[in-house]
């Protein structure tokens, strides 16, 4: 019974409070942002080279945040964020690496 007690007590002492709603907020606006440089990005003709590269890496960060903060996986084990962002890292990675493979198939390079 006092293991079980002690085990309960370090559990609790381990997890973290609920966000507050303001904290919510503020990571709405951060995806605002990213939103709109995703917007942004799209319409500079400048960057047209560079343009999936970098519409992925902003996609990729919202979805690491979406995942980290309202799946409430930022407040649980390391283990379950990791598990949602490191296959999203190999995919893009492998994404991006196809695309320059075709890239250079079509251009004859």
């Amino acid at each position: 019974m006092q293991t079980d007690v002690a085990g309960t007590a370090k559990a609790r002492a381990k997890e973290r409070a609920h966000p507050h709603p303001m904290e919510y907020v503020k990571v709405a606006i951060v995806l605002a942002i990213i939103t709109g440089a995703e917007v942004a990005v799209y319409y500079q003709e400048a960057l047209r080279s560079v343009l999936v590269p970098i519409l992925l890496v902003l996609s990729a960060s919202k979805f690491s945040l979406v995942a980290m903060f309202y799946m409430h996986l930022k407040f649980d084990s390391r283990l379950f964020s990791a598990l949602f962002t490191g296959p999203l890292a190999l995919i893009i990675a492998v994404l991006v690496a196809l695309l320059a493979l075709f890239h250079r198939v079509l251009l004859g390079v």
